[in-house]
């Protein structure tokens, strides 16, 4: 038997209103099918202030044009989604229930998200899911019913893209005073804010260059 943050049991997948998935996918206004099919967002330090380990709704606050630039995908019909590294539960800091109020928090101050997967696991726990593994992003296209080469991954710190690219997704990263120098260095793709990282995964040229890639 698997505990709840056991790696075997794999990643916590929170998924939102059926319209906001692919297997009831809404209008896309995308003729050219050069967009990508998914975004998923990082959480914190993306999202919202990265408070650690944080099980407090009260303490979500949003990072600047997040509200902007979720609402800019979701106005293209594209699915978003939220993939987050969640070690605090292994730690004994954060409970499931914890994790989900945070959870609903952000949805009441950005709307709902067609899909979370969580990694609930420790950095030595040897599980798949844990950025910069690729399993979050793997879980969250499977389950959107999405390519990883036609999804866009957006976060803040190196593990973030890194991900991606284990998962053959596309990696924005969008750097703060706690992402490392070198992580900035080795990302492929930076923006200055989250508004500007979502203009830049919607450039349809930027998204060719990812059609050919791992599917």
């Amino acid at each position: 038997m698997t505990g709840p943050s056991d790696p075997a049991a794999g990643p916590w997948l929170f998924e939102g209103p059926a319209e906001g998935r692919r297997d009831t996918p809404p209008a896309r206004k995308d003729a050219g099918g050069a967009l990508p099919e998914a975004v998923l967002f990082d959480r914190d330090g993306t999202l919202v202030a990265d408070v650690p380990y944080n099980g407090d709704p009260a303490r979500v606050e949003l990072m600047p044009s997040a509200r902007e630039a979720v609402a800019a995908v979701r106005s293209l019909g594209i699915p978003v989604g939220v993939v987050s590294n969640q070690s605090g539960v292994a730690r004994g800091l954060l409970t499931r229930r914890q994790v989900e109020a945070v959870r609903q928090r952000v949805e009441t101050l950005l709307g709902p998200f067609a899909l979370w997967a969580v990694c609930p696991h420790g950095p030595d726990d040897g599980c798949g899911c844990r950025k910069p593994a690729p399993g979050l992003v793997l879980a969250a296209c499977e389950r959107l019913g999405v390519r990883a080469a036609r999804t866009v991954v957006i976060g803040d710190i190196g593990a973030d893209v890194e991900a991606a690219r284990a998962a053959g997704a596309r990696g924005v990263l969008v750097p703060t005073p706690v992402t490392r120098p070198e992580e900035t260095e080795a990302s492929a793709e930076t923006a200055a804010d989250l508004l500007q990282a979502v203009r830049l995964a919607l450039r349809a040229d930027a998204a060719d260059r990812t059609a050919g890639g791992p599917r």
